[in-house]
């Protein structure tokens, strides 16, 4: 039988390591793919670590249930290697990106097609191996995805960080007051928003990050205005430039001092979108939130269908590229150790 490498989660808060194990053989409607590209996304430094930090000196176990070693990584791309005998033969060979936010298939939040929601999930790269492997067996073949004629490693982001920014953009699409936009954050996931945004919504777009590299790439790739929100009195000029502040904004950080940034300067009316899970404890004095009839939602990572929309749209030429640089699968961990250090801007993509 064929081997399969893997760069595995050994023990939790340590390097991973390389594993080889046979390959799975898939069964009934699993499916086998050869990974191409695997994209590496912030939550999994969280998977790493074991733990969220939830603010306060607290943290969220993140190890429950899990079994090492674990194979980390779900922003996948590939080709199918083989099937199991309730799936087409003529899927053998095709390009696929794989949708990894997996449900049980079997409870109310499955059955309306939120597998996103579901407590019983089979998250790909989260609760069953993932995609820092030569290989990762799919529970189902309805989470393949086309991706042709997009690039292979774009197809592969669009399955986390893409379908994030995505959903938590749709979040403001439909609201009546779409004055300005803001998107707070600008790494894997906020430079897709960036990109996105500019397909969603007609207004120009502004952007805010502490890092001058970022916010200098957010401006080549179309961003109209870039803020420093570390900056004397950023508040009191945002506040005087946008009129009062801005109707939308989506936060990419998830952080206390992102989540505070972003209700100074939301607009009276205003809806905020929080989709980073940097961690933190946020407050907000209830007066506060009720004089501004302020809206704020959680949100993390779309539905199949909303992998659909967005995978459409990306394939109809409609959605920009965004930056990403390419790395050997077997350097994951050193890339871990610059994306945890802040070192990276746009996505890092691991290739087999």
């Amino acid at each position: 039988m064929a081997l399969m490498r893997r760069q595995s989660l050994v023990k939790f808060d340590a390097p991973l390591c390389e594993t080889i194990v046979d390959t799975p053989k898939p069964q009934g409607r699993e499916v086998l793919v050869r990974i191409e590209r695997c994209g590496l996304c912030h939550s999994d430094l969280h998977i790493q670590d074991g733990y969220a930090d939830l603010g306060g000196g607290r943290k969220l176990d993140t190890t429950r249930g899990m079994t090492l070693p674990f194979t980390l990584g779900h922003e996948i791309a590939g080709v199918v290697d083989e099937v199991g005998p309730d799936v087409p033969a003529s899927l053998v060979g095709t390009k696929k990106a794989v949708f990894p936010w997996i449900g049980c298939g079997q409870c109310r939040d499955c059955a309306n097609g939120d597998e996103n929601l579901c407590v019983k999930q089979r998250f790909l790269g989260v609760s069953i191996d993932g995609g820092f492997a030569t290989h990762v067996l799919v529970p189902d073949a309805k989470y393949l995805l086309d991706y042709d004629p997009l690039p292979v490693n774009q197809a592969a982001t669009l399955m986390c960080s893409g379908v994030t920014a995505y959903g938590a953009l749709k979040r403001l699409v439909d609201r009546p007051r779409q004055r300005n936009l803001l998107l707070i954050g600008l790494g894997g996931v906020g430079m897709m928003g960036l990109s996105f945004a500019q397909a969603m919504f007609k207004q120009p777009i502004t952007v805010a990050d502490l890092s001058p590299a970022a916010r200098d790439t957010a401006l080549n790739n179309g961003a109209a205005v870039a803020y420093d929100p570390s900056e004397l009195d950023v508040i009191k000029r945002i506040l005087k430039e946008t009129e009062g502040g801005f109707d939308e904004i989506v936060d990419f950080a998830g952080n206390e001092k992102s989540m505070a940034f972003a209700v100074a300067v939301a607009a009276r009316g205003g809806k905020i979108v929080v989709s980073g899970l940097m961690g933190g404890q946020f407050t907000l004095p209830m007066v506060q939130w009720v004089y501004k009839r302020m809206t704020i939602e959680g949100f993390m990572v779309g539905t199949l269908a909303e992998a659909h929309e967005l995978m459409a749209l990306a394939r109809a030429g409609k959605i920009k590229p965004t930056p990403m640089r390419e790395e050997p699968m077997g350097d994951v961990q050193k890339w871990i150790d610059e994306l945890r250090a802040g070192k990276v801007v746009g996505r890092i993509v691991l290739k087999n």
